[in-house]
């Protein structure tokens, strides 16, 4: 059996690399939203009919653009970190249930969004970690 139990002192390391890369990652796909002002944010926003909702799709994309590139941005220093990481799981499961509809549920879609939904989540449940501005 291998033994890995040398990492274990890593351990604040990996949840520090896991949340700044998520965070990259999210204010990478969330600026160009959020700079791309009304039209891009109702094209956005027009995800939440998936969910039932068809009112305003501007303030939802406008919520989905500064989720992904706030709450990225606070992913990656490492502060409301679970506020954070939930708002992004939020838009990660509106992505996923958009990217369902509009693939025909083909799994390479909607796969993207989730795993990092999924990760999100897990962010959200484990928490910043010691290098962080949280720290917890």
């Amino acid at each position: 059996m291998l033994n890995f139990s040398w990492l274990n002192p890593h351990r604040e390391i990996g949840l520090l690399l896991l949340r700044a890369s998520v965070g990259v990652i999210m204010m990478l796909h969330g600026w160009p939203k959020l700079a791309g002002g009304e039209a891009i944010w109702v094209k956005v926003g027009a995800a939440m009919q998936y969910l039932g909702i068809g009112f305003w799709p501007a303030f939802w994309g406008f919520l989905a653009a500064v989720a992904e590139t706030l709450g990225g941005f606070l992913l990656v220093i490492g502060f409301l970190t679970r506020p954070a990481a939930l708002a992004l799981t939020g838009t990660m499961v509106v992505a996923t249930m958009t990217a369902w509809h509009t693939s025909g549920g083909e799994y390479r879609i909607w796969a993207h969004p989730a795993v990092v939904g999924l990760v999100c989540l897990s962010i959200f449940i484990v928490g910043a970690g010691r290098y962080s501005v949280d720290r917890n």
